[in-house]
């Protein structure tokens, strides 16, 4: 039951995330929204509640850190893409 609270929190998370960044014209992508979230949550999440003197326990400060975390892995997997999507152009003329 965990796992499934762990995977439906880090979707939110993702999703909210996409939708900040402002992927909400092309809708919310589900898989990168799940690998944000969770990787998000714990980078952040876990950072933040460090921080704050929270320790692992579930409180606001890990919750921001949950999505501050998912905000940076979004931009870093738009910018991958786009730089992926660049390098297979070929140079016309």
């Amino acid at each position: 039951m965990l796992l499934l609270g762990i995977i439906l929190f880090g979707m939110l998370v993702g999703a909210a995330a996409q939708l900040i960044v402002g992927r909400s014209a092309r809708g919310v992508e589900w898989g990168s929204a799940l690998v944000a979230g969770i990787l998000g949550s714990f980078l952040g999440g876990l950072l933040a509640s460090l921080i704050a003197g929270d320790g692992l326990a579930f409180r606001l400060s890990g919750i921001i850190g949950s999505l501050v975390g998912a905000i940076i892995v979004v931009l870093v997997l738009q910018g991958w893409r786009g730089r992926k999507v660049v390098s297979r152009r070929s140079p016309s003329g």
